[in-house]
């Protein structure tokens, strides 16, 4: 005997709300913001400027926020940190007039037609960021509609809490770099990154006073908290080669990013020959540069960040993918898009975390933007089981930022 299962109402009217609207606007930051110190971290312009004060040049004070709405009136949200003005142009110009009349549930074939629209110009860089922030605020979108959190519509949750690393410990005197990091282990981390102040350009100086500076900042965290690096791209193959052997005696969970994102060979060659693990991936993108780093043997650690790399339906590909290789990943940049996807995937050990602070390098920025961003407790973030992202625009601060539509 066949049983008839009635389908809710619900349902049908999910079905039959289209994308109405689409929404851009860059939040430019116009409040105070914390003085940037010389040296404060090394980068990839390192090599070709002799700018003392190199790490300025890499601030960005402003936001691409994206809202998507439904003929019902639900909006998903989904932002961009890098090239929000370019960024903006593009989602308002190639991709609105795809999704628009569209269902936000069709998001595979949404992406796959901005992605491969785009493609002369695109594949890499801002087009690919543009397609981010709008696959993220369908995502945001899908979970509204359906009422379910982001993580369930991924699988579910695997873990019930994350546990973060505290990413800051910018290069700066020793005793507040100390004072930093031990606040940090007060606080209940069981891992920090640091940067690092000198590179290349610095010769043996820059490598010993790299080196105090990790020497100190291990001494204060002890041998249980985990210590990873980031070079920022910063250095070159040399001068890799000269520095991993120097820094095995303090047992670093990763270095991070010491050469240029399109160096794989270099990669896999510092892969090869180091004790010490490497990561990378934080300026990759979809699921064709992973694989290049995957099968190249190149990677300790995948580092994409979602709102680069090709949004959440790029990450949850890339995810599966790093399993099969057996490759952790640990997205970059923390916030609720890649804690979602990290809660859902057995591959993911840590998330990044920065910790709220004065608007400085413009990490902080999504801090005064958006309300929801969960607040690391005793080094653990917990995720609820609000609709969607469970992110909202805050206006506590609104006063402090341009509004560009």
């Amino acid at each position: 005997m066949k049983t008839m299962i009635d389908t809710p109402a619900h349902v049908f009217a999910i079905q039959d709300d289209p994308i109405v609207a689409v929404r851009t606007r860059v939040f430019e930051w116009t409040g105070p913001t914390a003085p940037i110190p010389e040296r404060i971290s090394i980068s990839a312009t390192d090599i070709v400027t002799s700018n003392e004060d190199r790490m300025r040049g890499y601030a960005f004070h402003a936001w691409l926020v994206v809202e998507i709405e439904t003929r019902s009136g639900a909006v998903g949200l989904g932002n961009a940190a890098v090239a929000p003005h370019v960024t903006k142009e593009i989602v308002d110009r190639y991709l609105t007039p795809i999704v628009l009349g569209a269902s936000p549930f069709d998001v595979e074939l949404l992406w796959q037609r901005m992605y491969r629209q785009t493609m002369a110009f695109g594949r890499k860089g801002a087009a690919m960021i543009a397609i981010s922030a709008v696959d993220i605020a369908l995502w945001d979108l899908m979970g509204k509609l359906t009422g379910l959190p982001v993580h369930r519509l991924l699988g579910g949750r695997v873990k019930p809490e994350l546990t973060a690393y505290a990413s800051k410990l910018y290069n700066q005197p020793a005793d507040r770099l100390r004072a930093e990091a031990q606040t940090y282990v007060e606080q209940g981390f069981t891992a920090v990154k640091m940067r690092l102040g000198y590179g290349p350009a610095d010769g043996a100086e820059g490598m010993r006073r790299n080196i105090e500076n990790i020497a100190l900042v291990r001494d204060t965290i002890g041998e249980d908290v985990d210590l990873m690096l980031e070079a920022y791209m910063g250095w070159t193959l040399e001068y890799a080669r000269q520095m991993l052997p120097r820094l095995e005696e303090f047992r670093l969970r990763w270095v991070e990013e010491p050469l240029i994102a399109d160096d794989v060979e270099g990669f896999a060659e510092l892969r090869r020959d180091s004790r010490i693990p490497i990561a990378t991936g934080e300026h990759e993108h979809t699921i064709y540069g992973f694989r290049r780093l995957l099968e190249a043997r190149a990677i300790d650690y995948i580092q994409f960040d979602t709102n680069r790399v090709g949004g959440i339906s790029q990450a949850r590909k890339i995810i599966a993918m790093a399993e099969a290789f057996s490759v952790p990943v640990v997205p970059h940049a923390g916030q609720m898009h890649n804690f979602h996807l990290s809660l859902s995937s057995v591959i993911c050990p840590i998330v990044e975390y920065f910790p709220p602070n004065p608007v400085e390098i413009g990490n902080e920025l999504f801090w005064y933007l958006f309300k929801g961003e969960p607040l690391a407790e005793n080094g653990k973030i917990r995720i609820g089981n609000e609709p969607g992202l469970g992110l909202s625009l805050s206006d506590e601060h609104r006063e402090n930022f341009r509004v560009i539509e």
